[in-house]
């Protein structure tokens, strides 16, 4: 808790297992009321790590939904504990969790409802190791978006980024894709909806485990990020109306937090890899079955309870 405010960290998690515990070490307790991971249909034993480390809400998609997907369950879990503050965190380690103190107390302050992690100020990106052809593309989005956007941000790009409560419950997430655009297009909402946005000088670190999107996949995201900038300037000349800058748009979808049990330990010298019998504590079973043990996302609003046999 920070300045009266609940803290909660969000990790959209896939293939995260290698270096999810180097992430959680550096996650600071002392002002982190809640951590969150979300499991994208992951290949890996993430979901077995995060509860050797203690993660008490975890949320495993029975299919991968992308990138915008995730966040969108991680936004809407963490609106259900009561978060005041929401720090979304790559679990891959390519942002420090050390920064988490700053980015939380620009948004408690009341001045911004909106913190990013900037890659771009500073000189750490090239020296992290971003590649050469993204930080060419990551200035030149960069320039386009600040002139059709009326902004002056180092970067819109950043996946370390701190939202207040108010921002999540007002922006219409619903209609914003669920792969990696949904970034561009929640800022652009922001920007639409009159949020005030700061940014954290951040280093990166680009190491093998750090997730990272194809060349392919880059020019599909540049030319959705152009697409959405091109939109936001449509809707203030008044020329067309777009659903997710539209203050009716569908919002997340948020239950009354439940209870959640604690579960049982974890088998003695667990090191990685499913044990026997973890498999079948995390698939879901049928409603009439025991106690409730791990979450299970059902749809993109809202986490629904799995029971254990």
């Amino acid at each position: 808790m920070i300045q009266g405010k609940r803290v909660v960290v969000v990790l959209p998690a896939y293939n995260a297992a290698k270096t999810l515990e180097k992430t959680h070490r550096e996650i600071p307790g002392e002002i982190v009321d809640d951590i969150i991971l979300v499991d994208d249909a992951s290949r890996d034993d993430a979901v077995f790590q995060a509860r050797r480390l203690g993660i008490r809400h975890i949320i495993i998609h029975a299919s991968n939904r992308g990138y915008g997907g995730n966040q969108k369950s991680c936004y809407a879990k963490a609106l259900e504990v009561g978060a005041d503050i929401v720090v979304m965190l790559h679990p891959d380690y390519q942002y420090t969790p050390r920064l988490i103190p700053a980015m939380a107390s620009v948004i408690s302050s009341g001045l911004y409802d909106v913190a990013l992690g900037s890659r771009i100020l500073g000189t750490g990106a090239l020296r992290g190791g971003m590649p050469l052809y993204k930080y060419v593309a990551n200035r030149a989005l960069t320039l386009v978006q600040n002139q059709l956007l009326g902004q002056k941000l180092s970067e819109y790009h950043t996946g370390y980024r701190a939202f207040s409560k108010r921002v999540l419950e007002t922006l219409p997430l619903e209609e914003n894709d669920d792969d990696f655009v949904f970034d561009n297009e929640m800022l652009t909402q922001a920007i639409h909806f009159g949020f005030q946005i700061a940014e954290i000088t951040c280093p990166t670190v680009y190491g093998p485990e750090a997730s990272s999107i194809s060349f392919q996949r880059s020019v599909r995201y540049g030319m959705g990020v152009l697409r959405t900038s091109l939109a936001y300037r449509l809707e203030v000349w008044g020329l067309k109306k777009f659903a997710f800058l539209d203050p009716q748009g569908r919002k997340l979808r948020v239950r009354p937090a439940p209870a959640l049990p604690e579960l049982p330990p974890l088998p003695a010298g667990a090191q990685g890899g499913l044990p026997a019998g973890l498999e079948s504590l995390l698939r879901p079973a049928p409603a009439n079955a025991g106690a409730e043990r791990v979450e299970a996302a059902e749809s993109s609003n809202a986490a629904e309870l799995a029971q254990s046999r």
